[in-house]
């Protein structure tokens, strides 16, 4: 047995679904949704290295007024669904089946996100896998953003485990890199195939989707 720990935003949980369910959103959508999440992380980044703190459902909000700010053409009166339809975020049709492939296995299951917990909740509630997980684990407890060693900390204290007995996957290869300094053994879920970084902080195994981590 081994624990699975999993990022939620863009790994369990389609960051751009809220966009895609505003099909008014316009020709424009997708570029205002890659600002949004563009921002979002900025300011997770900024605020930990000034030392400073606010929840991420706060600095989501700021990021859409932002991204709705540089792409005029979205109708900035979808704000409030954009923002609802974000906290119940679909999950990727991978999430549950892999979840369950490894609690079926023997695997303990886990999630360590940004996120706030009322946001994790309600993601968790709306892709109906809270069954399916051990721990929800949230960066609210520490006040600081990943990649802080201090938040994959959260992990192996709630565990009570060695960072070696941890399989953390994550598809933002920034958040592997800091998974994989802290000592867990880092799965990246390259999705959109992108190019590698932090050549210096390798995964130890490249999946394209969920399922290939049985």
């Amino acid at each position: 047995m081994s624990i699975f720990v999993f990022d939620a935003y863009g790994t369990l949980f389609n960051v751009h679904a809220a966009i895609l369910r505003c099909g008014q959103a316009g020709p424009d959508a997708e570029r205002m949704s890659e600002i949004w999440r563009t921002k979002q992380l900025e300011y997770t980044w900024t605020l930990t290295l000034a030392g400073k703190y606010e929840e991420f459902w706060t600095l989501t909000q700021r990021a859409l007024d932002f991204a709705l700010a540089r792409v005029p053409s979205v109708d900035k009166s979808l704000k409030p669904q954009l923002l609802n339809a974000y906290f119940k975020l679909d999950a990727f049709s991978d999430a549950r089946t892999a979840l369950r492939a490894l609690k079926a296995k023997g695997h303990k299951t886990g999630i360590l996100s940004n996120g706030s917990p009322a946001m994790l909740k309600g993601a968790v509630d709306a892709a109906d896998i809270g069954g399916d997980l051990d721990a929800v684990l949230s960066v609210d407890v520490l006040k600081m953003f990943k990649p802080r060693p201090e938040v994959y900390r959260l992990v192996t204290d709630h565990c009570g485990c060695k960072p070696a007995d941890v399989s953390f996957v994550s598809s933002n290869r920034w958040d592997v890199m800091g998974g994989a300094a802290f000592g867990f053994h880092a799965f990246w879920v390259n999705r959109s195939k992108m190019p590698d970084e932090y050549r210096d902080f390798p995964p130890e195994r490249v999946v394209s989707d969920l399922n290939g981590l049985a």
